[in-house]
């Protein structure tokens, strides 16, 4: 499976989220050291290892790794679905949001150690219904006829948009009409745990 680019990627009664605090401090120290290894390791062009170091880390889970360089966006790439382990999807995304964000230039090794680096760890996908859709809760996927459009769940609130903007801004994303998820489209929704650098260690 393709990793996914991004932009800052339930039935009714089917609980999406992960629970609050999943990853204890440590965890979140780990993953977010190996994500800063990962892009060090690919410009001096060693190699690290991928073994995760538990067994709840080497867990299957779908992840987005964004990087900011002084505040602004420098990348980001995930995984929608868990193809491999957490660990291992932390390493790859990482170096992918450094090499291979078609939005930016290849991050430089002076950049580096100036990168800031924010993840998202998704719960499994889940169909929902529109009116269901929270702000500031919910991730989107909204997929028709082989097009789809992912967005994350702290994008809406960056944005300042309301439900209904989130649905039409993730169907632009799939490259389908604003109303598309009125119109035969599936919307699926899934929670993230989001941390970042400056927060890993007050978790």
């Amino acid at each position: 499976m393709s990793p996914s680019h991004e932009d800052s990627s339930p039935h009714s009664h089917q609980d999406t989220d992960i629970q609050r605090n999943e990853f204890t401090s440590d965890e979140r120290n780990v993953l977010l050291k190996l994500a800063h290894e990962a892009i060090v390791s690919a410009l001096e062009h060693q190699e690290i290892s991928l073994q995760s170091p538990s067994s709840h880390l080497a867990e299957p889970r779908g992840v987005f790794t964004t990087i900011h360089l002084h505040g602004a966006l420098r990348g980001c790439v995930g995984f929608v679905f868990p193809v491999a382990s957490l660990y291992r999807n932390v390493a790859e995304t990482a170096r992918s949001a450094a090499f291979e964000d078609t939005r930016f230039p290849p991050v430089t090794r002076e950049e580096a150690s100036k990168l800031a680096v924010e993840l998202s760890i998704l719960s499994p996908l889940a169909p929902i219904a529109a009116e269901q859709i929270e702000i500031g809760r919910h991730g989107l996927l909204i997929s028709r006829a082989g097009q789809r459009g992912l967005l994350l769940p702290q994008v809406p609130v960056e944005h300042g948009w309301d439900r209904i903007a989130f649905l039409e801004q993730t169907c632009r994303k799939a490259g389908l009409p604003p109303d598309g998820w009125k119109n035969g489209a599936s919307i699926e929704a899934f929670t993230a745990e989001i941390f970042s650098d400056p927060d890993a260690a007050i978790a």
